[in-house]
């Protein structure tokens, strides 16, 4: 009955990323500015491999693509190979892939085995449920879906960002936005 329920479950939250709708990577001019990253380079986020807490204010100019996703998000799944192989590619340029789980820090097992099996090269931190869905909030995703993608350059200044898995066309695109 147990996994009867979790499977109902990733169906009824997958349901409900599709129908939060994916958005098209937005505009400079569109984001949000360096006030909202103020916000997401004053926190300090719990490792997913060590549980350690990483001060994102160390990652402060630096190009950067930041993905909030969760185990349970279908399109998150999809996407994360290539967020990997964007990583891998652009890694020596200065890049920063970061990945923020929207998930209770109480499952930081189950994230961490899930980070491991799906290969998780770059840093992945521990967002929290409900100071996840604030910090996209304060990052510009209104609707609080995932996966959600901001492209940070080194000003700090938000130079895309998309609600919806992106693919690997729009990840290169963010990228060289920021690079």
């Amino acid at each position: 009955m147990a996994h009867l329920t979790r499977n109902r479950f990733i169906g009824l939250a997958t349901a409900l990323v599709m129908a939060l709708g994916a958005q098209p990577a937005t505009a400079a001019a569109d984001a949000p500015g360096p006030s909202a990253t103020a916000v997401l380079f004053a926190l300090s986020l719990r490792g997913v491999t060590n549980g350690r807490p990483f001060a994102l204010a160390g990652l402060q100019g630096r190009p950067l693509l930041v993905n909030f996703w969760a185990r349970w998000c279908l399109p998150c799944r999809r996407e994360i190979p290539e967020l990997v192989a964007v990583h891998a590619r652009y890694r020596s340029g200065g890049l920063e892939v970061v990945g923020i789980a929207v998930e209770d820090a109480e499952s930081r097992e189950g994230v961490r085995d899930f980070a491991k099996a799906y290969e998780l090269s770059y840093t992945s931190l521990i967002g929290g449920l409900q100071p996840g869905i604030e910090l996209m909030r304060a990052l510009g995703n209104q609707k609080a879906g995932l996966p959600f993608t901001i492209a940070i350059d080194r000003t700090g200044t938000i130079r895309s960002s998309k609600l919806g898995a992106m693919t690997q066309t729009e990840m290169e695109a963010a990228v060289r936005l920021v690079l």
